[in-house]
């Protein structure tokens, strides 16, 4: 997450559980449902939080810390023709402007800090969780899109591995996805909102989308205990 300060995520597993025989029709990819989406106001940073059930019959849901090698790794560095490292300073004319999800600053390559901004391309499979927000407007829902300007960051994000022993076995379970903001009320006022989301294994397979129901952060709003 970028603007941590501002933005974060908090991964909580509800309850899990391996399967030693599954069902015969226990999903090879992913598959999720929606059960809820909540509204906490905390000291600050509120609190959204989706939960969802999941099924996988291989229990391969997770990723650790250490999982950043490809095809995990956050980000590919751009390169020219001749292979070279893409600064700023020499940026071609295709090349967006200074943003902190196009661009980085000092970073470590081939275990070395480079002193320069480099050209970057984001890798969606550094995340397992994704989630998209819509708001609806004149009766349509329209993608709020959290990666464009002001806020260049997202609310993807890793959850752990589910399972750490036992690789292989099939698991159920449900998650509580809590995403942290100091501006969900300023952002989103009495707008009806929808949450969209999927998740994905090791193997990189896909869950099916799902969605929560239509509401108001009002609608939604539970007391801090």
């Amino acid at each position: 997450m970028r603007f941590k300060s501002y933005l974060g995520i908090i991964f909580l597993l509800a309850s899990t559980s391996a399967c030693i025989s599954p069902p015969d029709n226990f999903p090879s990819v992913p598959v999720i449902t929606f059960e809820s989406l909540e509204y906490v106001s905390l000291v600050g940073a509120d609190s959204l939080i989706l939960g969802f059930d999941f099924q996988d019959a291989e229990g391969d849901l997770g990723l650790s810390a250490t999982d950043v090698n490809p095809p995990f790794n956050s980000i590919t560095f751009q390169r020219d023709a001749a292979g070279n490292l893409i600064t700023y300073s020499k940026r071609p004319p295709e090349a967006p402007a200074y943003n902190p999800i196009d661009w980085v600053i000092d970073p470590i390559v081939n275990n070395a800090i480079v002193r320069d901004t480099l050209w970057v391309k984001q890798n969606p499979n550094q995340f397992n969780i994704f989630v998209r927000f819509y708001i609806k407007r004149n009766g349509k829902f329209t993608e709020f899109r959290w990666q464009d300007p002001p806020f260049f960051t997202t609310f993807n994000g890793r959850f752990p591995r589910i399972l750490t022993t036992q690789e292989g076995q099939a698991v159920e379970g449900n998650i509580k996805y809590a995403m942290l903001s100091s501006g969900w009320e300023s952002i989103f006022r009495n707008d009806t909102l929808r949450i969209d989301v999927e998740i994905q294994d090791r193997a990189l397979n896909r869950s099916n989308q799902v969605s929560s129901n239509e509401v108001t952060l009002r609608q939604i709003t539970r007391k801090s205990p």
